[in-house]
């Protein structure tokens, strides 16, 4: 069995590291952040000291990072991937970052004979605890046959897009109808407080009519309006990756006035206390803004509000 390094144990590539671990996977592992080093204990795994040691000791190479410049840094860096690492190796990036510096991590790695895969994920973290998470793969088709069993290990549904590349693009669009479905869901929501309505009658409306949307269905109800904004996928990362979308859109000349829109309602709210919240507390800055009492789901056994007159 192949040597497994992995790179990024926060919110998003702790489960997934672990469910590696779980399949049987051997991993060598490393983060930056020293406590999330020490907090991964799993079998099957040991803790890298850098990550030169990692690409020294390992066929494939995972990484799981915040942004662009973390993986770029990773792979590029004097210490790094490609610095340290040999022919044949395969990186397969699970961050979302610029399709460009995809493209460019795959340029350099070829010349040194490594590949490259991007896969990043779709649905929640709490998809990732499960091992349910969704991958938007960019690779040759040869390439992507050495990584599937490792995708089949922490998800449930494996697209393959395309050349490397790819799955980063299919990810912003993505991403783009799934934060701003947020400030819609936002607005709507709040509207409806205003409006003294029910809210899980006004839930069940929106989703029995073309109104629905998996955010407010999948994430919201198991999220804000349980009360529950810890970050699952923060603000202050959907702000990145709203950046990330327009940026390739502009390069790509299409006009995005909603992206543009929302991203400045994010600029806010990442400005407060809610830029590390679940990117559902969208709702809660905007009811804050506009005076006006967040929306939760009655405790069980307790009567919901009456519609207001």
């Amino acid at each position: 069995m192949q040597q497994i390094g992995f790179i990024g144990l926060g919110r998003m590539g702790n489960p997934m590291a672990s469910n590696l671990c779980k399949k049987g996977f051997d991993l060598l592992v490393y983060d930056v952040n020293p406590k999330a080093l020490a907090a991964f204990e799993q079998p099957h795994s040991k803790a890298a000291s850098s990550i030169a040691d990692i690409a020294r000791g390992c066929d494939v190479v995972i990484t799981m990072l915040p942004g662009s410049a973390q993986v770029e840094a990773v792979v590029l860096g004097a210490e790094g991937l490609l610095a340290h690492g040999r022919a044949g190796q395969l990186i397969l990036d699970m961050s979302t970052i610029d399709p460009n510096t995809t493209d460019l991590l795959a340029e350099r790695a070829s010349k040194k004979g490594l590949s490259v895969v991007d896969a990043p994920v779709g649905r929640l973290a709490s998809h990732a605890d499960r091992g349910e998470s969704l991958f938007m793969v960019g690779a040759s088709a040869r390439d992507f046959e050495r990584v599937l069993p490792l995708l089949q290990a922490m998800g449930t549904t494996i697209h393959h897009c395309g050349k490397v590349g790819t799955g980063m693009r299919t990810k912003l669009v993505n991403n783009y109808l799934a934060i701003v479905s947020c400030q819609l869901n936002a607005e709507a929501l709040a509207l409806s407080q205003r409006f003294g309505l029910d809210l899980e009658k006004t839930l069940e409306v929106i989703n029995g009519t073309s109104a629905f949307n998996g955010q407010l269905r999948m994430n919201w109800s198991t999220k804000v309006l349980k009360g529950d904004i810890s970050a699952g996928f923060t603000i202050d990362l959907a702000h990145k990756d709203l950046s990330l979308i327009m940026e390739a859109a502009n390069q790509a000349k299409v006009p995005l006035p909603v992206a543009a829109a929302t991203r400045e309602m994010f600029s806010v709210a990442r400005a407060g206390r809610y830029a590390q919240s679940d990117f559902s507390a969208m709702i809660d800055v905007l009811c804050d803004l506009a005076g006006i009492e967040k929306p939760r789901f009655a405790a069980p056994g307790a009567q919901s509000a009456a519609p207001k007159a």
